[in-house]
């Protein structure tokens, strides 16, 4: 896709789904039950809480409980989700011109990091060995 395209939330869905299947098969498997979601902006809720300026300063979030914080109490609670959102990602695309699967793949491998209570450098290995 070039800068002249809009991507849709399908598109981003795509680029998400292929990023999805290039994550190691090893932590895939422990992250099954996470629910991808592309939606335009974060909720007015979400920016409320995490203080944001704008919604264009979010491009992906994780709801959840980390595996590393989980307890026996956990055990079939709430589902967790990662949202990737639209159109900050496109206006960071477009103002930084990067590859759009690169951006959301960074994006999702980032957020999938926060599930399982991964540190920076653990995502950076993650993001380098996924390709």
């Amino acid at each position: 896709m070039d800068q002249l395209e809009r991507p849709s939330l399908a598109d981003i869905e795509a680029l998400a789904d292929a990023a999805w299947r290039v994550i190691p098969a090893s932590l895939r498997r422990h992250a099954e039950d996470v629910v991808i979601r592309v939606e335009e902006f974060p909720d007015a809720e979400i920016c409320r809480d995490l203080g944001l300026d704008s919604p264009f300063d979010l491009l992906g979030l994780y709801q959840g409980v980390a595996i590393n914080e989980r307890s026996v109490m956990d055990a079939g609670s709430d589902v967790d989700f990662i949202f990737l959102y639209r159109r900050p990602i496109l206006e960071f695309w477009r103002e930084y011109d990067e590859d759009l699967a690169h951006l959301v793949r960074h994006i999702l491998i980032h957020e999938v990091g926060h599930h399982f209570g991964f540190s920076d450098w653990d995502m950076d290995a993650l993001e380098r060995e996924s390709g």
